[in-house]
């Protein structure tokens, strides 16, 4: 039974693809969850287009890649989820863009293998984890200021949408699933954790936090009936990469690409970027390549609950296995990380997200 003092057993603090798994296992153990989110949506670095009726899955501003052949950790939530996977479609010949002045160039290139994308996109993940878990349960807009330790449990202070306004929530646990670097930046720590532990939060990396992307939205895959695989690898930019990215079943054709840029020339040359990619996608693919019904750009690097001040000013790097001391409890056992990055399986991807919350989840639940 719950003590009347407590809001809740266990509160999550990120309603990311970690924190969102987390919750899962928590309430099927039978735990009481409240997740709380910064920003006003779900999902943290999963971003999906949907059509005008929001209900028709079109394009990832996020991640979009799994690799069910090497990444067997992932297997058992698509079954769990009940969602399938399908090919990254890389049939025919790419297009190699070497000079934004000069021709492209039509070749082979190999693939890779394994590569595959979700159904749905993983914002279908996202999706079916929000809806199993209790109504009320997720509590967005709620952005988490300070965490501190009392007699038994853990205090929270949020602030809500009302800027004046702060809410106060205790807890049982607490499970941190926010970037480690946006938990070091964004919340007030008491004073509780040690320098070493908040040093090494700052030391980790977000993945992809700096990254942007862009999609182009088309009626049809033309580049298909072309002979080509939608794939472009270019030295020109300002995409890097291109890739075809039309749904599973076709009713959604696509493209989209990695601007190479840095974040300080998207920001200083953002009133340019869209024609650039326009005039990029005609160099490789044609004058039809221009005629996109959308073409949407993600920016991360603006992004203040994913990307932190220490991303901005770091070199770009993928995590590493990060130390154990981030994967212990805190606070006397009564605090957790976990996102992608606090993985010992590969962090910063959607594996590394799911292998964190099974892992934290086992532990939390053996301590009720």
């Amino acid at each position: 039974m719950l003590k009347v003092d407590f809001d809740c057993d266990v509160i999550i603090v990120g309603a990311g693809l970690s924190g969102l798994a987390c919750a899962d296992l928590l309430q099927a153990a039978g735990l009481k969850i409240i997740v709380l989110e910064a920003s006003e949506q779900i999902g943290g670095r999963i971003c999906s287009i949907a059509d005008q009726s929001l209900s028709h899955y079109r394009a990832d501003l996020g991640p979009t890649w799994i690799w069910p052949k090497y990444q067997p950790a992932i297997e058992p939530w698509l079954k769990r989820l009940k969602i399938q996977t399908f090919d990254q479609y890389e049939t025919g010949d790419a297009i190699l863009d070497l000079q934004a002045d000069g021709p492209v160039h039509r070749r082979h290139l190999p693939g890779q293998d394994g590569i595959a994308r979700i159904s749905g996109g993983p914002q279908s993940l996202i999706d079916k984890l929000s809806l199993k878990l209790e109504a009320g349960a997720i509590r967005t807009a709620h952005r988490v200021t300070k965490i501190e330790p009392d007699e038994t449990g853990l205090k929270l202070t949020a602030l809500v949408k009302d800027p004046n306004k702060q809410l106060s929530l205790r807890a049982r646990r607490v499970v941190v699933s926010a970037p480690l670097r946006i938990a070091r930046q964004n919340i007030d720590w008491s004073e509780q954790l040690s320098v070493d532990v908040l040093e090494k939060m700052n030391d980790t990396p977000t993945w992809m936090a700096k990254q942007a992307k862009a999609v182009a939205i088309y009626d049809q895959a033309f580049w298909r009936q072309a002979g080509l695989s939608g794939r472009v690898a270019s030295q020109a930019g300002p995409l890097t990469e291109i890739h075809d990215h039309c749904s599973t079943d076709g009713s959604s054709a696509a493209l989209f690409g990695f601007i190479g840029w840095t974040h300080q020339i998207r920001r200083s040359r953002e009133h340019e970027l869209k024609n650039l990619i326009k005039d990029q996608l005609v160099r490789c693919f044609g004058d039809q390549a221009g005629r996109y019904s959308a073409l949407h750009i993600k920016d991360w690097a603006a992004s203040n609950t994913i990307c932190s001040k220490q991303d901005l000013t770091s070199p770009p790097a993928h995590p590493e296995i990060i130390s154990d001391r981030l994967r212990a409890s805190h606070f006397d056992g009564r605090l957790f990380f976990c996102v992608s990055e606090t993985s010992t399986v590969s962090p910063g991807l959607i594996e590394g997200a799911f292998t964190a919350a099974q892992s934290t989840a086992t532990r939390l639940i053996a301590e009720f």
